[in-house]
């Protein structure tokens, strides 16, 4: 009974592990100059853009999830913090005069999201 209860807890852990740390999500290039990212069940969606430099972006953030997290993105590199209101979209101006990439989040920094700038 305890080693099965000790399995299931490693289990978890592992799982925790590699939901916040080590899971890599698909990256979505921005061919047009406006992404939708669905704040939703703990992530965003798509969490990871690529722009090319000098391109006007900007990021419509749609909050689906009512959990307090989700209540405001930061892009802390970029000195960018917006309030993401349920069921309002919250379009984001990004600049994209600088390279590198640059991680977004909440302000618990539980979701996470990438923009990468080439």
């Amino acid at each position: 009974m305890i080693m099965t209860i000790n399995l299931i807890g490693f289990a978890i852990i592992g799982f925790i592990i590699w939901w916040f740390w080590l899971s890599t999500p698909s990256t979505t290039k921005a061919v047009d100059k406006v992404v939708d990212i669905l704040v939703d069940n703990g992530t965003y969606s798509p969490a990871r853009i690529e722009v090319k430099q000098d391109s006007p972006l900007m990021l419509r953030f749609t909050r689906k999830d009512a959990s307090p997290c989700a209540e405001k993105v930061v892009f802390d590199e970029l000195n960018i913090s917006e309030d993401l209101p349920v069921d309002k979209p919250v379009e984001i101006f990004i600049p994209t005069d600088k390279k590198g990439e640059f991680e977004f989040t909440c302000q618990m920094k539980m979701y996470r999201g990438s923009l990468k700038i080439i």
